[in-house]
């Protein structure tokens, strides 16, 4: 399907979506982010409780809740401060990669290191793909 410009030139829907302009395009390349980041963090803090209710670590909770929080308010910056919610997404999702992938890889243990190892890399993924596409 094409659209036709002000001078006659046709130009698709995607032509459209890839200038770049606008808040649909906007919000196609930050909304996904947007939302993986606000169910990571929701996961991370709770992840934090279960830790501190199952092992009484309070490194767990205290870990937990400021990597959820930082991943929430990374979230709520998102798409209004694009650049501020990126980089705080991506140095969480960079640091709770460091701490749970050296875990996983050493105890084989799907919970909380496996899925913690994965979600971070999903993070550190977004925030690139995001950032590239903002």
């Amino acid at each position: 399907m094409c659209v036709r410009g002000v001078r006659g030139a046709s130009h698709s829907w995607r032509d459209l979506l890839d200038s770049g302009g606008g808040a649909v395009y906007q919000w196609l390349m930050i909304g996904p982010a947007k939302i993986y980041f606000i169910i990571f963090g929701l996961l991370t803090i709770v992840g934090g409780v279960i830790g501190y209710v199952k092992a009484g670590s309070t490194a767990s909770i205290i870990a937990g809740a400021i990597s959820g929080i930082a991943l929430l308010v990374a979230a709520y910056l998102l798409p209004g401060n694009a650049a501020l919610g990126l980089i705080i997404a991506g140095i969480v999702s960079v640091g709770l990669a460091g701490k749970f992938i050296p875990n996983f890889m050493s105890t084989g243990k799907v919970m909380p290191a496996g899925l913690m190892s994965a979600l971070s890399v999903i993070g550190v993924i977004m925030a690139i793909v995001a950032w590239i596409k903002k």
